[in-house]
C-alpha cells in the first residue's frame, strides 16, 4: 500500500515522501480501515517541524484522523464487521491507503455523513465536544471565548456554545475569518491582527466583569492575558500552542514564559481554573472516554448540531501543500486530504 512517510523535519516541501510499505494487519481489539480520506491538525505541522514530543521517530507516518470503510477485523471485536462506512482516530498512521486502530476509536457513519464530513468528526469535533461538554459543561448565558475560531476546533467549539445558548465571543485573523465566524453565530468577532482581544472583550462586558469560559489553541501571552479575563469560577481550557510555531529558539522561550507562572493557591483565591486537554493521551489511557464523545458527535452531527466546514480537499500525493496551507492559516474549517 501506499503511505506517506515524515523522513525529515523542517521545510514541508522535503518533509515527506510517499512510499510502499506493507499492509497493517489488525491485532486483537483493533480494526484495519481501507483509508478514503484522512485529515490535518495543527499537531501534524508541529510533528513536522520537530516541536510535537508524542511523534514516532523518523520515518514517521503521521495522522489522526481517516475515514472510509472496515476491511478487517481483529479478535473481540463485535462492534463492528466488514464493510461498514466509519471514522476513526489513528495513534499515528493515518497518512496512507489503509490505517490500523482499537475498535473503541472508531464510529459507523450514516449515509447522511460524507467521508472528507467525517473526517473533522474524530480529532477536531472530539476534543471541541470533550472540552465544552465533559471537562467543563458549557450553560446557557455564559459567555465564552473561543480563540483561533475559523479553525477546525474552533469551528465545533462555536456550533457547540450556540447549540447550547452561550454568548459566544471569537477571534480570527482577517476579515475573510470575521464574517465567517458571523456567519456561525458569533455574537462577538474580534480581529486579534489589528485588536487587542482583552481590551475589547473589557469594553464590551464592562470593565470588572469577565468571561466564564475560555477555549485556548494559540498559547503564549494569549493565555496569560485570557486567564485575566476569567470571571470567578472561570475556567480556561488549553488545547493547542499554535505561538510556538515558527520562531527561533529564543522566541520558542519567551512564548512558553508568556504563558504565565500560576499556584493552585492563586487558582484557589480567584477561583479559576486551567485546564489542558491533548486527546491523544486521552485515546491511549481512556478508550471509553473517546468512543462516548465520538459517538455523541456522530450523533450531534446527524442531528446537524455540528455542520463541519470543509477549508479545502487536497489530492493525498500533495501532503506538502497541504501542509504549507495549515502552517500559513490560509484555511477556515477542516483540510482534508483524498486518495484517488
Amino acid at each position: 500500500m501506499k503511505a506517506i512517510a515524515l523522513i525529515k523535519t523542517g521545510n514541508a516541501a522535503t518533509a515527506f515522501e510517499v512510499r510502499e510499505i506493507a499492509k497493517p494487519q489488525p491485532q486483537k481489539g483493533e480494526v484495519l480501515i481501507k483509508v478514503d480520506t484522512f485529515g490535518l491538525n495543527f499537531a501534524d505541522v508541529m510533528a513536522r517541524k520537530g516541536m510535537y514530543k508524542d511523534a514516532p521517530p523518523l520515518p514517521a507516518i503521521l495522522g489522526y484522523d481517516v475515514a472510509g470503510t472496515v476491511d478487517a477485523i481483529g479478535e473481540n471485536v463485535s462492534t463492528l464487521k466488514i464493510g461498514d462506512r466509519v471514522t476513526a482516530m489513528t495513534r499515528f498512521g493515518g497518512y496512507a491507503e489503509y490505517a490500523v486502530t482499537n475498535a473503541s476509536a472508531v464510529a459507523v457513519i450514516p449515509d447522511n455523513i460524507d467521508n472528507a464530513t467525517a473526517t473533522a468528526l474524530t480529532t477536531q469535533y472530539c476534543t471541541a465536544y470533550y472540552a465544552a461538554a465533559e471537562m467543563v459543561n458549557l450553560h446557557e448565558g455564559d459567555k465564552v471565548l473561543i480563540q483561533a475560531g475559523a479553525g477546525g476546533v474552533g469551528t465545533a467549539l462555536i456550533q457547540y456554545a450556540k447549540y447550547k445558548k452561550c454568548e459566544i465571543f471569537a477571534t480570527a485573523g482577517s476579515d475573510t475569518k470575521l464574517n465567517y465566524l458571523s456567519s456561525l453565530g458569533v455574537h462577538h468577532p474580534i480581529n486579534y491582527a489589528t485588536q487587542d482581544f482583552e481590551i475589547e472583550i473589557k469594553n464590551l462586558i464592562g470593565e470588572g466583569k469577565g468571561v466564564d469560559v475560555i477555549f485556548d489553541a494559540v498559547g503564549g501571552k494569549s493565555v496569560k492575558k485570557g486567564f485575566r479575563l476569567l470571571a470567578p469560577g472561570g475556567r480556561i481550557v488549553c488545547y493547542g500552542a499554535a505561538d510556538l510555531t515558527n520562531k527561533n529558539l529564543f522566541g520558542k522561550l519567551k512564548a512558553v514564559l508568556d504563558f504565565g507562572l500560576y499556584h493552585p493557591l492563586m487558582l484557589i483565591a480567584l477561583s479559576k481554573a486551567i485546564i489542558g486537554i491533548n486527546m491523544l493521551h486521552i485515546a491511549d489511557d481512556k478508550p471509553s472516554v473517546l468512543n462516548r464523545c465520538l459517538e455523541e458527535v456522530v450523533q450531534l452531527t446527524s442531528q446537524g448540531v455540528f455542520t463541519p466546514t470543509l477549508s479545502k480537499v487536497f489530492n493525498a500525493v500533495d501532503i506538502a501543500a497541504a501542509h504549507e496551507y495549515l502552517e500559513k492559516r490560509k484555511s477556515i474549517g477542516k483540510v482534508v486530504m483524498r486518495w484517488s
